[in-house]
């Protein structure tokens, strides 16, 4: 796919979906080029509540680890006739008919349109991929769907923006299950991805980039679990240069109307200076830190920007890392990387379950979290990202529907989605 922004290139037809919050939900969408017809719509409030309840009960909270065995065991998203009933709910809920008028006329003209959607905080954790538009037809069948970052970050003053074309050959610069100073492997900062090992399709995969992957490693498996990952590293490498970051491991989310405070867990100890809060031996690195730099720290400050300068693409593999747009200031660590550079993140709706989850819970014995870090950072490594992922998500779809199992499900896979300018 080409992409429809500053480029004369407009094959693909794309449709802006913008939603607001006032009660009900204030739709409307309008097609680049004004290709189809623009529309607006009125989410009822109560029908959007209910179809949010259903949602929230499906999928994890970290702030009730006690009911992980439950959602992923028994929630919706695990079980075949609830998923389908709960996505056909989300669609009659949440795409206006007009929109899907438009959809369905394109499906049977052979047309596959890009719809990018920017959702209002209420729907920000909505699967809009997996929605289903027919009984028979999920949204990302027949349309390739992403977020829109917000106007305020994307024309923001002082924003420079790194483009794929122009650094696809830099290193990747990857932070794979770093050790978190204070916290033991297996606590609750501990390691997300279990005990490395050479023939593990993660080790694998990040093996492949040899040495044009930073950290340097001799031994593959020294890529994982290492002490040595934290905030200086991290912008030391990103100052150098690279056209992508992925990270894999711990993000702790904000409080109510602080998505700032959103923390990404590096290997930074407790003398570190920051602005998030020491744990133990430990303190994080927060969107705070990425937005301000050492501004109000140093004497002479550094904007985040030019501490953390983000590349074009940019991974972030944990809980919620997406969470930030579920505020209406929308200041969390996907929207700080986007204002640090990068053309686009790939971040997380909720919490995802680890393999090991997987393994005691639900009698699992692949590593669905593994599958899943893979094919996201190759879709990253590609020139049609958004196309590319979401052709895994459709294959993981169709494992789904022939293979019901917790692995196969929804539950891991669609909480995957990409915001980009």
């Amino acid at each position: 796919m080409r992409s429809t922004r500053g480029t004369a290139h407009r094959e693909v037809p794309t449709a802006l979906l913008r939603m607001a919050d006032a009660g009900d939900v204030y739709v409307s969408w309008r097609w680049v080029d004004d290709l189809a017809a623009r529309g607006v719509a009125t989410l009822p409030r109560d029908e959007v509540r209910e179809a949010l309840r259903q949602l929230t009960a499906a999928v994890p909270d970290p702030a009730r680890p006690e009911q992980l065995r439950r959602i992923m065991t028994q929630g919706a998203l695990v079980d075949p006739v609830s998923e389908h009933a709960l996505a056909q709910r989300l669609s009659r809920t949440l795409l206006p008919y007009g929109l899907a008028v438009q959809l369905s006329e394109m499906r049977q003209r052979g047309i596959r349109p890009h719809l990018r959607v920017q959702p209002s905080p209420r729907l920000a954790r909505v699967p809009w991929e997996i929605i289903a538009p027919d009984p028979r037809v999920r949204l990302l069948e027949i349309a390739d769907v992403s977020l829109l970052a917000p106007v305020s970050v994307v024309r923001a003053q002082g924003r420079t923006v790194r483009r794929w074309s122009k650094t696809r050959d830099l290193p990747v610069v990857a932070v794979l299950d770093p050790r978190v100073p204070g916290f033991r492997a297996d606590s609750e900062l501990g390691s997300v991805l279990g005990r490395p090992n050479a023939d593990s399709a993660v080790t694998r995969h990040f093996a492949s980039y040899g040495d044009r992957l930073m950290p340097t490693a001799h031994d593959p498996v020294d890529l994982f679990r290492r002490a040595d990952t934290d905030r200086a590293w991290l912008s030391a490498a990103l100052r150098a240069g690279a056209s992508r970051l992925v990270y894999v491991g711990h993000v702790t989310g904000p409080a109510a109307g602080e998505s700032e405070h959103a923390q990404l867990h590096l290997s930074c100890t407790a003398e570190t200076r920051g602005f998030a809060a020491a744990q133990r031996t430990h303190r994080s690195l927060s969107a705070k830190d990425l937005l301000l730099g050492t501004h109000t720290i140093d004497a002479s400050p550094v904007a985040g920007r030019e501490l953390w300068p983000m590349p074009s693409r940019v991974a972030l593999i944990a809980c919620e890392t997406g969470g930030d747009l579920r505020f209406t200031e929308a200041l969390g660590l996907t929207n700080a990387a986007l204002a640090a550079g990068a053309e686009l993140v790939t971040a997380t709706r909720w919490p995802l379950p680890t393999d090991q989850a997987f393994h005691t819970l639900t009698a699992t014995t692949t590593h669905p979290l593994q599958a899943a870090v893979c094919a996201v950072d190759a879709a990253h490594e590609t020139s049609t990202p958004i196309p590319t992922l979401l052709a895994w998500q459709r294959a993981r779809l169709a494992d789904w529907q022939a293979d019901p199992i917790p692995a196969n499900s929804p539950l891991l896979w669609a909480a995957f989605a990409t915001v980009s300018d």
